[in-house]
């Protein structure tokens, strides 16, 4: 059975999905060591990528990659919650489903070091 605010449209639905958003960084925030960590991790870095980088691309490049990170552990608390929402059991696929999302969190973590590391040798 889907949602029956699917049906919403228009500035409603635009207003809604605000709040829904909002409400989930706040989740994140409260509940997530790894995202309050990365959230207060980039309130560092973005002003020091909008001082740092030369060129708006560049400005852009480390601020996109650091903005990467929290999306990706965004994704990945979404993945760990539903795991344990369906099942705190130790089953082989729930702990492939997490080691997957952390994995990815790795990945966007190795690219705001490659990236910066990039724009900062020159």
């Amino acid at each position: 059975m889907e949602s029956p605010f699917k049906g919403r449209t228009g500035l409603r639905r635009v207003w809604n999905a605000l709040h829904y958003s909002l409400d989930g960084l706040r989740a994140a925030y409260r509940h997530e060591d790894a995202f309050r960590q990365e959230t207060w991790l980039a309130l560092v870095m973005l002003p020091l990528a909008l001082w740092l980088g030369s060129s708006a691309l560049e400005r852009a490049l480390m601020a996109a990659s650091v903005l990467l990170v929290l999306i990706v552990e965004l994704v990945n608390s979404a993945i760990e919650a539903t795991v344990d929402r369906i099942s705190l059991e130790n089953h082989r696929l729930a702990k492939r489903a997490k080691d997957i999302g952390s994995a990815a969190v790795l990945l966007a973590l190795l690219n705001v070091a490659v990236v910066w590391g990039l724009m900062l040798a020159g």
